[in-house]
């Protein structure tokens, strides 16, 4: 569906009486109700999933110097580490992924009074992770992951040479991605003796569950409206100081702005 035919739609709309309006409500009420019930019972099914534990001993480069991914839990023993598109050589990161960041300041202080850490981790020095929180005003822990394999071992980070084969290893199965990395969320418990294991992973638009702002735009009469090439947030999302700046987000992720 193109703009004009979301307007054309919004423009021919039925309009009905209130009684009619109340019965139409109650018959998608009762699939709504189904959708929660669901909900529920996929999100029981997903804390049930068997866990793997984390033997490699990861160290992350953070403002407070060299810390290991027990450190990142920083007393709590749940940790949900966004994956955050921001390359080595990249001058920012992407804006999908500054569309999630987004959202976790907010949500922090709740996060952590119940016992849960959140951090992005990314592959850019810590230079240039400081540099972009800073200018973005984000209080959430960002560390880098340069010197680690850890956006490798969980398969959001992919070599040239992965790259030239035509396909990489991403959400659980080989695809042609137009970039080296990729966007995710990862879960992990450490428990009291210090052992700690990973229990979740999602990529692809299994991140969407971070995004408030989708549950809005999904209940507004024009939608998430993402008429653009790619159908996704891409056409539309921009880092929030880039609005109204022009630009364009490229298939690998990086925003360029108009020159």
């Amino acid at each position: 569906m193109n703009t004009a035919s979301t307007e054309a739609n919004i423009a021919n709309h039925p309009i009905v009486s209130p009684d009619r309006w109340i019965a139409e409500r109650k018959k998608l009420l009762a699939r709504e109700k189904e959708l929660t019930h669901l909900h529920d019972r996929i999100a029981a099914e997903r804390r049930a999933l068997p866990w793997e534990r984390i033997d490699k001993n990861y160290v992350f480069d953070t403002p407070e110097g060299r810390r290991t991914l027990a450190d990142l839990f920083e007393g709590r023993s749940q940790l949900l580490v966004q994956h955050f598109m921001f390359g080595p050589d990249w001058e920012q990161g992407c804006p999908s992924c500054s569309f999630m960041a987004d959202h976790t300041d907010g949500m922090k202080i709740h996060l952590e009074h119940r016992d849960i850490t959140l951090v992005a981790v990314s592959r850019a020095p810590l230079d240039k992770i400081e540099g972009m929180r800073k200018r973005m005003d984000w209080k959430f822990k960002w560390v880098s992951s340069n010197r680690n394999e850890f956006n490798q071992d969980f398969h959001v980070s992919f070599t040239p040479e992965e790259r030239a084969k035509g396909e990489v290893y991403y959400n659980y199965g080989m695809t042609d991605f137009p970039a080296e990395e990729a966007p995710g969320i990862s879960l992990f418990y450490k428990n009291d003796a210090g052992e700690i294991f990973h229990t979740y992973s999602s990529y692809g638009r299994g991140g969407e569950e971070v995004l408030g702002i989708y549950g809005i735009l999904d209940a507004m009469p024009k939608g998430r409206n993402e008429m653009g090439p790619n159908h996704s947030l891409t056409d539309w999302a921009r880092p929030r100081t880039m609005y109204g700046r022009g630009g364009t987000v490229e298939a690998n992720g990086r925003y360029r702005a108009s020159s």
